[in-house]
């Protein structure tokens, strides 16, 4: 994530330079407790937070657990994590609804962090949930916040009650009450109140929310705050917990640039959970906050199981088994290939998965660099073919390539070479699909077994000996002395593969997944 890109930096290298080591001396937990304090600090993290922080990993790193372990540096690693899901909050908190509708869900926040967005974002997730949201309108003091929230509840495909313009004009209070009565007769089990918000934090501000408050008694009071403000994030939040105190906070922005200190600040001091993790700008980009798995992420450990969900959502499970049996049967098709696509491009940001992955931010600039646009070439090019070429795409001569690559505004080259890494994915999947072991270009075999015989040497061995023309060759054959074959090798003369793989060949295997 974004947000914690340098501080995840920082733990990284410094549990990198403690892996070297057999044995920690107190020496060297003081210098690695040190470092952490800097990387939190830089990061913005509350000092009264770091204080905390650092003093329960040192306690813990210098005691038996550490000293008993037969890795040392994994077991500090170990305790940082768990030291960081504890400030994050602990366990996960999920929405507390209401026994008897509708639930009322009240947002408070300063204006500018993101408070109409994820109504908007929160309203199409309850929705997915099941649930009957309605947008009550009650910022009624910013300039076209009701116009705002009416566009983001139609995009969202919610309901919205908006009695008044705004720009000045109305009672806030009146409408938020008016809003819930609403929500009762028309049987929306959800209410998500939308409140106004200032530069600053006020005593007008936060007279006219506890007032919302008072008037709807709400079942969540979600404080939405911007994981970018810094140090600022504990005064604000401590003043909105004083003034109208909160159930539940919201992290917006974790996708800016920002250094994060206000996700690890906010739950450690005002020991509400934080529920939400706005990750984008777009109306899917809401997670929910799971303190274990950002800890993973910040530690540069990966998060398999949110990719896991995120594959669930977007995967459908029949349609995964009927590709499957198309691969097994050589029946998978451009058509096919199309669809899977289609169902990744649902997954979100291909440089959000990947950067999901463990160790992953070890490549950051490689994930950055990454063009999200090379799906979209590849479906244009698909597209442009007519559908007895994507079902067989020998079909493709020259002049046909030519056509697809002006329909498509690429040129013959980008088109042979989908065609090309088409064959060798299909390839790949083919045997996976029926339990063997793909061959990577420059490589062989992947993970084949040590004294697995080809066919070649099947052929030999059932004839009794070497039948090659070269005579050097049929005495080394016979001896037992097999030569590489140049098409599993790559090598042209035979001369064999380099033991590890080269950049054209890491290259070449990006491209059979479209990555190139």
């Amino acid at each position: 994530m974004a947000t914690f890109g340098t501080l995840s930096d920082r733990l990284t290298e410094t549990f990198r330079n403690l892996r070297t080591k057999g044995k920690l001396t107190p020496a060297d937990i003081d210098g690695t407790v040190r470092e952490i304090r800097r990387a939190l600090l830089d990061a913005d993290v509350a000092l009264q937070v770091v204080k905390e922080f650092t003093g329960k990993v040192r306690e813990r790193a210098l005691g038996d657990e550490v000293n008993r372990a037969l890795n040392p540096a994994q077991q500090v690693v170990q305790i940082v994590n768990e030291e960081l899901v504890a400030i994050l909050g602990g366990q996960q908190r999920r929405l507390q609804f209401a026994k008897q509708p509708p639930t009322v869900i009240m947002l408070a926040g300063l204006q500018g962090s993101g408070k109409t967005t994820f109504a908007g974002k929160l309203a199409k997730q309850l929705e997915k949930d099941g649930h009957t949201p309605l947008l009550v309108a009650c910022d009624l003091q910013r300039p076209n916040a009701v116009n705002q929230l009416t566009v983001v509840a139609e995009r969202a495909g919610a309901a919205i009650y908006a009695p008044e313009p705004g720009n000045g004009v109305g009672d806030p209070v009146k409408v938020a009450r008016d809003g819930v009565e609403h929500a009762r007769r028309q049987q929306f089990d959800t209410v998500i109140i939308d409140t106004a918000g200032r530069l600053g934090v006020d005593a007008e501000l936060m007279k006219q929310a506890a007032d919302i408050r008072r008037a709807t008694a709400p079942d969540e009071v979600l404080f939405v705050i911007d994981a970018m403000i810094g140090q600022d994030a504990v005064n604000t939040a401590k003043a909105f917990q004083d003034g109208v105190d909160f159930t539940g906070v919201v992290l917006s922005k974790l996708d800016g640039d920002a250094r994060g200190g206000a996700a690890l600040s906010v739950a450690s001091v005002t020991g509400r959970p934080i529920i939400y993790a706005s990750t984008g700008e777009g109306l899917d980009d809401l997670e929910a906050f799971h303190p274990d798995r950002m800890a993973s992420r910040i530690l540069d450990l990966g998060d398999i199981l949110t990719l896991i969900e995120q594959a669930q959502q977007a995967f459908d499970e029949d349609e995964a088994q009927r590709v499957a049996q198309k691969l097994a049967t050589e029946q998978f098709t451009l058509e096919d290939f199309l669809e899977q696509l289609q169902q990744v491009r649902k997954m979100g940001s291909m440089k959000k998965m990947l950067g999901m992955l463990p160790g992953m931010g070890q490549m950051k600039q490689q994930i950055e660099s990454f063009d999200e646009r090379e799906i979209d070439r590849t479906e244009a090019i698909i597209r442009s073919m007519t559908p007895g070429e994507r079902r067989n795409p020998k079909v493709l001569n020259g002049s046909r390539r030519l056509r697809i690559a002006r329909g498509s505004g690429m040129t013959v080259t980008d088109v042979n070479q989908l065609v090309q890494r088409f064959d060798q994915a299909a390839k790949m999947m083919k045997t996976v699909a029926r339990g063997g072991v793909p061959s990577m270009p420059g490589m062989g075999a992947v993970g084949g077994k040590p004294g697995a015989s080809s066919k070649r040497g099947k052929k030999q061995k059932s004839s009794g000996g070497s039948r090659s023309g070269n005579p050097a060759k049929r005495a080394a054959e016979n001896a037992g002395i097999t030569t590489a074959d140049p098409a599993s090798t790559g090598s042209g003369f035979g001369l064999g593969a380099p033991s590890q793989p080269t950049e054209a060949d890491l290259a070449e295997i990006q491209k059979l997944f479209g990555k190139g």
